[in-house]
């Protein structure tokens, strides 16, 4: 009976590593799926948007 828990803990394991596996493999052809231009723009509107939220002084 001891030996089952054990079989079944393993199994889980192997099961969470392959779902990890599969989450980064979608979000990565996501990231690819992108243009350099697009790449481009989103990051301008990244810059632009996260100096609107600091001090005047602490700009760069």
């Amino acid at each position: 009976m001891r030996m089952r828990w054990w079989k079944m803990l393993g199994l889980a394991g192997i099961m969470g590593v392959a779902a990890t596996g599969v989450v980064i493999a979608r979000a990565e052809r996501r990231r690819r799926a992108y243009t350099p231009e697009e790449i481009r723009a989103r990051l301008k509107e990244r810059v632009e948007g996260a100096g609107e939220g600091q001090p005047e002084g602490r700009r760069s």
